[in-house]
């Protein structure tokens, strides 16, 4: 069996009436480590456990960690993560919950990572955030799970951070057919590294990642996601942090459940920008989720931000 779960697929009048057109909620929020993250890194996890690894590192203090840490519990195996002096309390925690070892390290995830990787022995496996091609296999089971319960979308609405959840979407639609779907990939003013590279025709670096979504914090996207970028099937959307923060407000109020504000921006999309959707009559949304967000910080955010 899988480490992660098959999530549902629903449809939401709430969302659908603010974008005028059909939404659908691809529920990756409803993992057990909270995040779609999972799927790619429980694949891999299991992959480096037959091939002998004795311990999984990782240098994220957010979704990915805590899926590394999550996966090494059911597999056996010990789990260390590095993480920036950033880090929240509350993600130590959950990380220290599911029994792993935390390194606090650097003033930025580069710092905490180069430590990370400073450490890895022979007999150890690293898990990326985002740059393997085991996790886009991985992320693209959810595109599957759409295709097998016969929902094909006019379009994906998904956010970018590091890039890893678009290139599993996109695998996805490509093994199932769905190669013509285009995806609208949503990025957070001040944290938009793939807009910046698509707008160059290159990839680039963001000088410094500024929004509140620190899950979309990656100065580069990696190289298989700008690549996509340039098929002609994606693009760009921005929004800003209050915007990314008050969709996470409303989608408590109308589904009951806690995202952080990398994934309220691709709902904000369709709670604030149905312009962007109005060539689209039903749209999939990846609700990915967000371990370490919490009612006090929404409140916190929306205070900080007015």
């Amino acid at each position: 069996m899988p480490l992660h779960i098959p999530t549902p697929l629903i449809e939401s009048a709430p969302l659908s009436r603010a974008a005028g057109c059909a939404i659908w909620l691809k529920l990756e929020a409803l993992q057990p480590p909270g995040s779609f993250k999972i799927r790619g890194i429980g694949a891999a996890c299991e992959r480096y456990a037959q091939e002998g690894a004795k311990r999984f590192v990782s240098s994220s203090g957010g979704n990915a960690g805590l899926a590394v840490a999550y996966a090494g519990r059911h597999l056996g195996i010990p789990v260390t993560v590095v993480v920036p002096q950033t880090t929240s309390q509350r993600a130590k925690e959950l990380l220290q919950l599911e029994g792993a070892e935390v390194i606090v390290h650097g003033a930025s995830w580069q710092e905490a990572n180069a430590l990370a990787q400073s450490m890895l022995q022979d007999s150890d496996a690293f898990l990326h955030p985002f740059d393997n091609p085991l996790l886009w296999t991985g992320h693209a089971s959810m595109i599957d799970e759409v295709a097998a319960g016969g929902h094909k979308p006019d379009a994906v609405l998904l956010s970018v951070g590091g890039g890893g959840l678009l290139a599993g979407v996109m695998e996805g639609l490509a093994r199932n057919g769905w190669g013509n779907v285009p995806v609208l990939a949503v990025e957070t003013h001040g944290a938009a590294s793939l807009h910046a590279a698509m707008q160059a025709g290159q990839p680039t670096a963001l000088d410094a990642v500024t929004s509140i979504a620190t899950s979309l914090g990656a100065r580069q996207v990696c190289a298989r996601a700008f690549e996509l970028s340039q098929s002609g099937k994606v693009h760009s959307v921005l929004v800003s942090d209050q915007q990314a923060v008050a969709a996470c407000s409303r989608f408590l109020d109308d589904h009951r459940l806690l995202v952080e504000p990398a994934c309220g921006a691709a709902l904000a999309v369709a709670y604030d920008r149905p312009e962007a959707l109005a060539a689209f009559q039903k749209v999939v949304i990846i609700v990915c989720g967000g371990a370490t967000a919490s009612a006090d910080n929404l409140r916190k955010w929306a205070v900080q931000l007015a």
